[in-house]
């Protein structure tokens, strides 16, 4: 097979910023859990994303891109940063006060679904029948992580359930954004100038939330909380996202998702380091699953962009 006949999620031009992204973003649930305790989770979030938006812009204005927005690109910065930068992650953040990183992680895999039927509903993006197939597979293993932890559960399930509906919100946050990357619009501006502005828009909004329900900032003194800040708003949002939204623009926001379902395996590995994560059989059929699917689903063909 040819480069040129061969599925656009199979060259290395979309495999390697997929592996990158998969690789930051399945650390980064465990760095958040050590944000959450002496600042609240809002204000963690709005540190994080003005460290982004700086950085971003930095970005921008080293490529010489312009920072200009018309009526329409402001919209549509307020538009990204709203799901993205504000509901997304207040919602992540918070659901790792009930659930481990791992179990956040894992249930944020099913994104692949909203993306998948926002990506035909919006963009027209067929749902071919080798993609349907490594959905079905990825969530039947996703399924058995979950079932893994249900019962794993001392709280009954209230916990989980609490934990589990705080990052379902986030999930389609996040494919909301994640649509509106797959957009015309999105392409009509510099991707750098975008996020930038975007992050920042993001940023203000998560400060006004912050300081409304919480009050006024609060700092924590420990360096590992400004080094957890720094990797999250540099190497989690200000690389990865870039990279990520890049390639929703040639495969399509359904088979990016992808992502998601290999970033939970990882995650799950470093909770079981870190926060002493029990892996059974249960637990570890269901993470295999979940990558014959992803491995079954980037190999198809549609959807195409």
């Amino acid at each position: 097979m040819s480069d040129a006949d061969r599925p656009q999620s199979t060259r290395l031009s979309v495999l390697l910023p997929f592996a990158i992204v998969t690789a930051i973003w399945g650390s980064t649930w465990i760095v958040i859990t050590g944000q959450l305790g002496v600042v609240p989770a809002s204000w963690s979030v709005t540190y994080r994303f003005i460290v982004a938006g700086v950085a971003m812009l930095g970005w921008a204005l080293w490529r010489r891109d312009s920072l200009r927005l018309d009526a329409r690109g402001w919209g549509f910065a307020t538009a990204l940063g709203t799901a993205q930068f504000v509901l997304n992650f207040n919602f992540v953040y918070r659901a790792e006060t009930f659930i481990t990183s791992g179990l956040v992680a894992v249930v944020f895999a099913l994104m692949l679904v909203p993306n998948a039927l926002l990506g035909r509903i919006f963009l027209g993006q067929r749902l071919g029948r080798q993609l349907l197939l490594g959905s079905a597979i990825a969530i039947a293993g996703v399924a058995l992580l979950f079932v893994h932890e249900l019962r794993a559960d001392p709280s009954g399930g209230a916990k989980l359930f609490a934990g589990i509906g705080f990052t379902l919100a986030g999930v389609l946050s996040a494919s909301s954004a994640n649509i509106l990357q797959g957009t015309k619009t999105a392409k009509l501006y510099p991707m750098a100038s975008m996020l930038g502005i975007s992050m920042l828009i993001g940023a203000v909004l998560d400060a006004a939330y912050a300081f409304a329900t919480v009050g006024p900032p609060v700092l924590d003194p420990r360096p590992i909380y400004w080094a957890g800040t720094l990797y999250l708003g540099l190497a989690a949002s200000a690389i990865a996202f870039p990279l990520y939204y890049g390639v929703i623009r040639v495969i399509g926001p359904a088979k990016a998702a992808y992502s998601g379902v290999l970033v939970p395996v990882i995650a799950m590995l470093l909770s079981t380091l870190f926060e002493g994560y029990r892996w059974s059989l249960l637990a570890g059929s269901g993470a295999a699953l979940a990558m014959v699917g992803l491995v079954v689903a980037l190999t198809a063909r549609r959807p195409n962009r």
